[in-house]
């Protein structure tokens, strides 16, 4: 065969067409030609044997071919007359070319005799090999060689004018050139020997491979396609470097591709393909007219349905295989792209190897890239990318990087799951780390084919996505497109909600791991952000990579951008920013979605959050281990927070756990399209509404617990704040500190009246806020949780987080907390009664009873302001009780009542001194120093504004015995023995305190008996103080002591004296309570006397018998100075007689001498 120059194959057609219509036909021009001869012609392809027909002898080489008339047929020799008769209908008998048909397509079982094929083989080649037949292709195809330029330059005589108008076939619109051309083409592809130069470039491999014989004689001519077929898997696993694999010559490569190509029009041109396929082709593309690879295209459609013949599946995978490293192999696409690969230059690119340039994936990934760009491409050429997009996605084997680098994974972990993609989605969910490690080679070849087959602009690429998802398409994103982007977005917002069914939920989180990977992927971010990519972060085009700027590290650049102030320098633009909040929205349900995330954090992830497996766990756990985690892993995880902080809606799970709360009160911040703190801020000054679900406030909480780590995570602190830190407070990053830093600083300030405020109005403001919510759970207070974390498990385990529960219950418990927990709460309770307003429990339980009665009132005097409002008829019970313990705190210790604490600073020191130096800085004082006070005010000692708040005290003690902390200490039991149902009431007006004063001869407790004692000796000193007493008695003062004013005990002396006076009617009640109170201080007097005179001086003042008493004191002072005078009359009168007698002389006495 004479030697081909520009293409592997000289196609001559024979001049039979003409002599012999196909099917029927009429003969084109009347062109006659003589048929060829029917002798044995010698087999002058590549050294074939001769072959003799019909037992004629062979012919040598040099010998020509003797030529028949033109009336000769192959139905009339006899070595196929029998095989002619058993297969072929009779209309086919008078049409060579319709014989040939017939018995070169036969069914694989069915047997023709070896003369017959023989025959059938020197026809053919004698139909290829003639130059001649040249001229017949000019004058069928005469206007369509004028019209292609390129084919009418062709030189004449050589044969390649045939090859050239089989290279442009799919351009030919003459109708019987094209048939001509077609249908000849069919003789050739039957036999690799008949392909001109074929046998030259691939000897070799087909005797390395075992391909087959070349010889005629030792094998079915006519299967002789199997060898093509068989250096095509040969060139498929040098591709994939399978163990073993054969390398091809670079010439038989090309030689196996251009055959390829010129089959890729109709599948009978792939004899082994169409043979494999053969029934198939009847079961699933029957209507399917050949011609322009719609049959291929048909069975690829149909390659994983399960009626689909194993050995038609592997032709098919074989030949999808070749498209992959050449897409000229596939007719409609080199067809359909065209015009747009060359006018996108897609085919110029001198840096890259011509192979490199025909891939499927370079084609597919420079059009998409155009596409992505907004350029125009056809709408047939974007069909045919998505059909082969798709083709890719279906079936991991057409990449051969990743039947190459992913074959240890897919053995291991994806065997036996090869149909629709779930080998591929398999390898996303080993590559997401689900099930184990992956090779980074595998990692990065799932990579490039997520790029190439691009299913983020389409999700119906992904059949296995498509299938799983579509119930949920059809209720959740039927308001989209069908194979629009946004479909994908919308699958993701139905991410674990109740319209997400679990195997989508799947396949959807294994794509979208590999497109967060690349920004380019997600066609809506780059359609977007393209400009502000490459102004901010010196991007490339859409399918170029660098290495200064890889795909990963763009969208950190955005979305660091995103959230910049004017001030801090260039911005991303508006549509680009809402983008990329959409894609964050998306990462925060996985943390894996996260690539920078992930990447640093694997280690943490896997040391403290290896059983954190449901959504939204992981990212929390890292938060709370904050200070746990490596530094690049605890950068990553900051700047997260930081950024949530500022764009809460960043947290998707929360928002949708919140949408209640946010719907009913907050949808005006949530409008807002620039969030800047406010949504947090409201959902959690809305914590505690009835719209607030459990998960929602766990949220909400979680998101506080992790903003006190530190200050930069609360963004409206931070902006506020920011200066004042850095001059006040440097090197402090812990929110809780920085605020107790601030706070302190304030109250200096305040507390000395400095002119000028060292923090800003702004940040006082804020800190302000930031208090506020800090009191709401003991776990925004560090130090407190801390430092009472085994008391709240020991006392208030059964107690829930949040509305200040904990904190109230320890407070209720505080006899029975360890010190250091009692330290940390009596220090609360020290802020609180200073700032009533950070006093979490009485703002929420007052609420409406501060707006009814203290709207006016400072915050400071807030809880003063519900003392004096807290028995009117208006007040909420509930608040009443908050109130009373609040009342009852207050006693416990003189430094929980800053009124107190500032009326009797001078009277404390002065009086009760020997308490305070008894007392440890740790220790509370049990109402001891209050106790002193009340006994000095009945000794009416006390400095006029002290006394005025120890008389409140002893007002609101006397009618509620729990006001009383020494009270309670001591007489416990005997309450509950003497007084249990006057202690059971609801409301407490000194029932109580009458019983014990009713039964104190009953109380055996010494320590009770002193305190009721006590309580006695108070209510002398003011009528006020003895609610009984007051209540029955209010008439008869009213009526005879209104002139005198209350206190010292003037009223109570005033109804002593109406008690004695006959002349004045007491009413009954008044009369038999003062009789009573008589009895009660006569018995005080005698089993308690007084301790000193001042003491004594009291009792005296506020006895009944005061006057007689006086009186009879005066008498005695009167007799005391007469017998004084006296006796000091006669002590003088003795002295002056002295001091008068002369001396007396000395005398010597006498001696006896």
């Amino acid at each position: 065969m004479a030697a081909c120059r520009r293409v592997p194959l000289l196609l001559l057609m024979s001049i039979l067409l003409h002599v012999h219509p196909i099917r029927g036909q009429k003969p084109v021009n009347n062109v006659i030609v003589n048929p060829a001869a029917r002798v044995n012609i010698q087999a002058q392809n590549q050294g074939a044997a001769p072959a003799a027909v019909n037992g004629g002898p062979p012919v040598v080489a040099a010998s020509p071919p003797r030529r028949r008339t033109s009336g000769w047929k192959l139905a009339e020799e006899g070595a196929c007359r029998e095989d002619l008769t058993r297969l072929c209908p009779k209309h086919f008998w008078n049409n060579n070319l319709a014989v040939l048909e017939c018995l070169q397509d036969r069914k694989e079982e069915t047997e023709i005799a070896a003369d017959c094929n023989h025959l059938l083989w020197n026809y053919k080649l004698n139909l290829t090999t003639d130059p001649k037949f040249e001229s017949v292709a000019v004058e069928v195809c005469k206007a369509t060689i004028t019209d292609i330029k390129e084919c009418a330059a062709e030189e004449r005589g050589k044969g390649y004018l045939v090859s050239c108008l089989v290279d442009h076939r799919g351009n030919i619109t003459e109708y019987q050139c094209n048939q001509y051309i077609t249908k000849m083409t069919s003789i050739v592809f039957s036999d690799y020997r008949l392909i001109c130069g074929f046998m030259d470039k691939c000897r070799e491999d087909i005797n390395s491979l075992h391909c087959g014989s070349i010889s005629t004689g030792e094998k079915d001519v006519h299967s002789q396609g199997e060898v093509i077929a068989c250096l095509e898997k040969g060139l498929v696993r040098e591709a994939e470097e399978q163990p073993g694999a054969h390398a091809i010559g670079p010439d038989c490569k090309k030689a196996i591709m251009r055959v390829a190509e010129l089959s890729s029009d109709d599948f009978h041109l792939d004899r082994y393909l169409y043979f494999s396929c053969r029934e198939d082709r009847e079961r699933f593309c029957e209507n399917t007219p050949a011609g322009e690879g719609r049959v291929y295209k048909c069975l690829f459609n149909h390659k994983f349905e399960e009626a689909m013949s194993e050995k038609c599946r592997e032709a098919l995978t074989t030949r999808q295989k070749l498209i992959t490293q050449d897409y000229k192999v596939s007719y409609s696409l080199a067809k359909a792209c065209k015009t747009d690969l060359r006018k996108y230059r897609c085919s110029v690119d001198t840096n890259m190897p011509r192979a490199r340039e025909a891939r499927l994936s370079y084609l597919l990934l420079c059009l998409e890239s155009a596409v992505h760009r907004g350029r125009t491409v056809s709408g047939e050429c974007q069909g045919e990318m998505l059909d082969y997009r798709r083709m890719l996605m279906e079936d991991f084997s057409l990449s051969p990087e990743i039947v190459l680098h992913c074959r240890g994974e897919i053995e291991a972990h994806c065997s036996g799951l090869h149909r629709k993609g779930r080998t591929l989605h398999c390898l996303m969910r080993v590559g997401r780390g689900d099930m184990g490690a992956i090779d980074n080679l595998c990692q990065k070849a799932l990579q490039i084919l997520i790029q190439e087959a691009d299913p983020g602009a389409d999700y119906r690429i992904d059949r296995a996505l498509n299938e799983a998802c579509e119930s949920v398409i059809q209720t959740a994103c039927k308001h989209i497109r069908n194979g629009d982007p946004m479909i994908l977005s919308c699958l993701m917002e139905h991410l674990y909600t109740e319209k997400m069914v679990e195997d989508c939920e799947h396949r959807l989180l294994e794509l979208q791991y590999f497109i967060a990977r690349d920004w380019k992927l997600d066609p809506i971010l780059y359609k977007k952000c393209q400009g502000d990519a490459s102004r901010l972060c010196h991007t490339h085009g859409w399918n170029e990579t660098s290495e200064m700027m890889p795909p990963g590290a763009v969208f950190s650049c955005l979305y660091r951008h995103a959230y910049r102030t004017e001030e801090q320098g260039r911005r991303l633009s508006r549509d680009c920013k809402v983008e990329v909040q959409r894609i964050l929205h998306q990462r925060a349900l996985d943390v894996k979605l996260d690539p920078e995330l992930q990447r640093r954090c694997m280690t943490d992830l896997g040391k403290w959050c290896s059983e954190k497996t449901e959504s939204g766990q992981e990212l929390e756990c890292l938060q709370d281990h904050l200070e746990d985690l490596v530094s690049e892993c605890r950068d990553v995880v900051g700047n997260l927070t930081e950024l949530a902080s500022e764009d809460i809606q960043i947290e998707t799970l929360l928002m949708r756990a919140c949408e209640p709360v946010i719907q009913s009160h907050c949808h005006e911040v949530a409008d807002n399209q620039i969030d800047t703190g406010d949504l947090m801020e409201c959902l959690v000054q809305n914590k505690h509404q009835k719209e607030m679900n459990d998960k929602c406030a766990v949220g909400v909480t979680h998101f506080q617990l992790v903003q006190i780590k530190d200050f930069r995570f609360s963004y409206k602190f931070k902006m506020a704040c920011k200066e004042d830190v850095l001059k006040l407070c440097p090197n402090i990053k812990k929110k809780v500190d920085v605020v107790l830093c601030l706070s302190t600083t304030v109250r200096n300030d305040t507390l000395q009246d400095v002119k000028e405020q060292r923090v800003s109005v702004k940040c006082r403001k804020q800190l302000r806020v930031e208090e506020l919510e800090m009191s709401e759970d003991v776990r925004l207070e560090p130090e407190l949780y801390d430092s009472c974390k085994q008391d709240i498990g020991r006392l208030c385990q059964n107690v829930a987080f949040g509305n200040a529960q904990v904190i109230e219950c320890l407070k209720e418990n505080k006899r029975q907390l360890t010190q250091r927990c009692h330290h940390r709460v009596f220090k609360l309770q020290e802020v609180e009664m200073m700032d009533p307003e950070l006093d979490f429990q009485l703002m929420r339980v007052c609420k409406q009873m501060i707006r009814r009665f203290c709207t006016e009132a400072d915050a400071k005097n807030m809880l003063q302001c519900l003392k004096q409002n807290k028995n009117s008829e208006l007040m909420d019970p509930k608040c009443k009780q908050m109130i009373t313990k609040r009342q009852i705190t207050q006693n416990t210790d003189y430094r929980l009542n800053p009124v107190l604490k500032k009326s009797c600073k001078a009277d404390i020191p002065k009086f009760c001194q020997s308490i305070l130096n008894k007392a440890t800085g740790d220790s509370e004082l049990e109402g001891q120093v209050v106790s002193c006070l009340k006994l000095k005010y009945a000794d009416q000692r006390l400095s006029p504004d002290c006394e005025d708040q120890i008389r409140v005290i002893l007002q609101e003690s006397a009618l509620d015995y729990r006001l009383d902390p020494q009270l309670q200490i001591h007489c416990t039991d005997e309450i509950s023995r003497l007084c249990p149902e006057e202690a059971a009431a609801q409301e407490q007006t000194g029932q109580v305190e009458e019983c014990l004063k009713v039964n104190l001869l009953k109380i055996k407790v010494e320590g009770c008996k002193k305190e009721v004692l006590n309580i006695l000796k108070e209510s002398k000193a003011d009528i006020f103080v003895d609610p009984v007493l007051h209540t029955a008695c209010a008439l008869d003062i009213k009526h005879h002591c209104a002139a005198i004013p209350p206190g010292r005990g003037r009223q109570m002396s005033c109804l002593m004296e109406a008690l004695q006076d006959k002349r004045v009617r007491l009413q009954p009640e008044c009369k038999k309570r003062l009789q009573d109170r008589i009895d009660m201080w006569s018995y005080a007097a005698k089993v308690a006397p007084a301790e000193g005179f001042s003491d004594l001086a009291m009792q005296v003042m506020t006895s009944p018998s005061k006057t007689y008493i006086l009186a009879m004191i005066g008498l005695s002072v009167c007799v005391l100075f007469l017998f004084g005078l006296l006796c000091g009359r006669i002590t003088k009168r003795v002295m002056q007689e002295h001091k008068d007698s002369p001396p007396a002389a000395l005398s010597v006495p006498e001696t006896g001498f």
